[in-house]
């Protein structure tokens, strides 16, 4: 009730904004946006100011995986799905975890390769889980939600090419894991969205293996900490520029984030890349980065589309069932995904 009062009482202190009068001295109009963060988007950040929750860039590596692990225990779980294993499969380096999350019904399906968030420090092969559900039912594909090596243990270039090796290993196993050999798309939020298009990028150079399409949902692709976005946006919507700042110091050297490697966007070469859809949301500093990879990828020719989210956050698309004005955008990646590989779209879920 309260929110409610708060924002009636700013309607009608802006000249009842969003009303239409008529009557004895004329017609009047007073057309505008109320507020442009979505009311549920509003309703977490003022939940985690109650709340008390500390910034993660004040905390340890330690201290910061911990509090996100924690917080995973209160999300929703997200849609239930046909089977739910985890795995191992060989990385650049090593055995890399992964959760494989596979439709009902029967197979075989496509593959769609999932990098998580966590700005290459935090999170693993579980920690987007609602989301990698969501995919799953939306799309009809098998996700593989892959763990890679983090940041600060293990510095840049190692969650790129931990990311490269798992989509070559799974592209080799795709038949066992019950996908569709041939088909085989790759999708990441944030860092994860970063490690997805440099993927993109390498399995071209190297001639394979062939990727049917790319969905960057709120992805890194830049180091400009300078962009329009990261101003408007510096605090107050969750991802924080100092925390982004935090999140390169642990990943990668300055000389270093100059490079295609770490900063997609600054590719020589953006030609002959997979389909993309690029999603950016309004109240997140790595929109105009996202934006501008987008316009880049088109630019070179490549199948690329911007989906651009009004009054949405970084965290918006990964929260199933919480954020749930974000769920029409969830909606357009599995219609995406499917478009990839070719498949009717499936019955409408909600969250």
């Amino acid at each position: 009730v309260d929110r409610y009062r708060k924002t009636c009482d700013e309607v009608v202190s802006r000249g009842y904004l969003g009303f239409a009068f008529d009557g004895p001295s004329g017609a009047r109009c007073s057309d505008g946006v109320i507020r442009r963060v979505q009311p549920d988007v509003a309703i977490v950040l003022e939940a985690i100011e109650e709340l008390g929750v500390p910034a993660l860039d004040t905390l340890s590596v330690e201290e910061a995986r911990a509090l996100m692990v924690a917080m995973a225990t209160e999300r929703p779980p997200g849609p239930q799905v046909g089977e739910v294993v985890d795995a191992e499969l060989q990385g650049a380096a090593g055995p890399l975890a992964y959760r494989l999350y596979r439709p009902a019904g029967a197979g075989p399906q496509p593959i769609v390769v999932y990098f998580h968030g966590g700005g290459w420090v935090l999170g693993g092969r579980d920690s987007d889980d609602p989301f990698c559900r969501d995919l799953c039912v939306r799309s009809g594909a098998v996700i593989v939600s892959v763990d890679y090596r983090h940041a600060p243990e293990s510095r840049f270039p190692a969650a790129v090419d931990d990311g490269f090796a798992a989509v070559r290993w799974i592209a080799a196993h795709a038949e066992a894991l019950g996908g569709r050999p041939g088909q085989l798309a790759v999708c990441g939020w944030s860092a994860g969205g970063n490690i997805a298009a440099v993927v993109c990028q390498l399995a071209r150079d190297a001639g394979g293996p062939r990727i049917a399409g790319q969905v960057l949902v709120t992805p890194v692709t830049d180091c400009d900490f300078t962009r329009e976005s990261y101003v408007a946006n510096a605090e107050g919507y969750g991802l924080t520029a100092s925390l982004m700042r935090w999140f390169w110091d642990h990943y990668a050297d300055p000389a270093d984030r100059q490079r295609p490697k770490a900063s997609p966007l600054r590719a020589a070469d953006l030609s002959n890349l997979p389909p993309a859809l690029v999603v950016t949301c309004e109240f997140d500093p790595l929109r105009d980065e996202g934006a501008a990879y987008a316009a880049a990828l088109a630019a070179a020719g490549v199948d690329a589309r911007h989906l651009p989210c009004r009054g949405q956050m970084h965290t918006s698309l990964p929260s199933v069932d919480v954020i749930l004005s974000a769920a029409a955008a969830r909606a357009e990646i599995g219609t995406a995904l499917r478009r990839f590989f070719g498949v009717s779209a499936p019955a409408a879920i909600e969250s």
